[in-house]
């Protein structure tokens, strides 16, 4: 009997064990939503507008990237953000950072060119590359974060992810269009073409004229042909501030004689009206050939080409020696015109030497 109520007891012993801790603030449940909650934190912050982030390459890849005095800034701003963490809401914006680098999401980078470079004042404030930082720890002072995690796709990027296929075929599909749709779609690529050329004309005409002037490097639209820059930086407007040192007199005037001369060779070598007349005229047939090609009329003019099954044998040598026939006596009549206005032109100049 004493054998069994020792075993007893410890069955209720190894129970009592294995049971939860009910007293634990955190439940297991509760500990394995909180990693999905800092996500949800880290997918909200990065989709917020008023977070200042730029795209750079680290380690050959493409990221997202902001500074930490920005961050500190931001959580400032937006307070209510913090309700996301439930119970972590309290917490300091260094010790929710660095939760987010212990649980991956954010990596701390440096920047790869750590030098001035010639002509400039101060580091760039946005490095276009960056390495992996040795020590993983929040700070404010130049230090830049990269977001880990693979951003969502709104719903138009995926629309637009299964529209290229069908843009593609589209394209390819275009000699078979109707010709009013051919010239709409001509004019269309054609005025967006002009449109894109004049801006760059126009952009790089005020910025030689306020260099050679003033001594400012003005650039509007100064992110219109960045390779890393998206849609909303790609056009914006106004001109980043000038942080190079003012270049000297000397350099502007060379610059202008330059620009002088550019101009005048231009005009020295531009086409008179008879060349540009001709130029125009290949061009617009050009265009023509591809805008009124059909597949019934190129059909019809290789079913006029074959010749008769019937007659394949004597009326297609016969042929082809009379084409052969007529190409030689053109080719004679053609050599035989070019000599005669050699001889003239000849002549001619011989004449008004004496």
């Amino acid at each position: 009997m004493k054998k069994s109520s020792g075993g007893a007891a410890e069955k209720k012993r190894v129970r009592r064990s294995s049971a939860p801790d009910l007293t634990s603030d955190a439940p297991p449940r509760k500990q394995a939503a909180k990693k999905d909650v800092f996500q949800v934190f880290a997918e909200k912050v990065r989709d917020h507008k008023d977070l200042v982030s730029r795209w750079a390459v680290l380690q050959e890849t493409r990221v997202e990237y902001f500074r930490g005095k920005d961050f500190v800034n931001f959580l400032k701003n937006h307070p209510e953000l913090k309700d996301i963490l439930e119970s972590d809401r309290n917490l300091e914006t260094e010790d929710i950072a660095n939760i987010l680098l212990g649980k991956n999401l954010l990596v701390r980078c440096d920047r790869v060119v750590k030098t001035v470079r010639p002509g400039k004042k101060k580091l760039s404030t946005w490095p276009a590359h960056l390495e992996i930082f040795p020590e993983q720890i929040f700070s404010e002072n130049d230090a830049f974060f990269a977001w880990t995690f693979v951003k969502r796709h709104p719903l138009w990027q995926t629309l637009l992810s299964f529209f290229w296929p069908v843009l593609t075929l589209a394209i390819c599909l275009f000699p078979v269009y109707p010709h009013r749709c051919k010239l709409l779609i001509l004019y269309s690529c054609a005025g967006i073409l002009f449109l894109i050329l004049t801006l760059l004309l126009i952009r790089g005409a005020i910025f030689g004229v306020l260099y050679i002037m003033l001594g400012k490097r003005i650039w509007f639209f100064p992110n219109i042909l960045a390779e890393e820059a998206t849609l909303r930086e790609l056009f914006r407007f106004w001109p980043k501030k000038d942080e190079e040192e003012r270049p000297k007199w000397t350099t502007r005037i060379f610059y202008a004689v330059v620009a002088v001369l550019f101009i005048l060779l231009l005009r020295h070598h531009a086409p008179d009206e008879a060349a540009r007349a001709r130029y125009q005229k290949r061009v617009s047939n050009i265009i023509d050939d591809v805008l009124e090609w059909s597949p019934s009329l190129a059909l019809s003019g290789m079913m006029e080409k074959q010749p008769n099954v019937a007659n394949a044998t004597g009326s297609g040598d016969s042929a082809s020696q009379a084409g052969k026939t007529t190409d030689g006596n053109e080719t004679l009549t053609e050599q035989y015109n070019t000599e005669e206005a050699i001889d003239n032109l000849e002549d001619a100049g011989e004449d008004k030497h004496d």
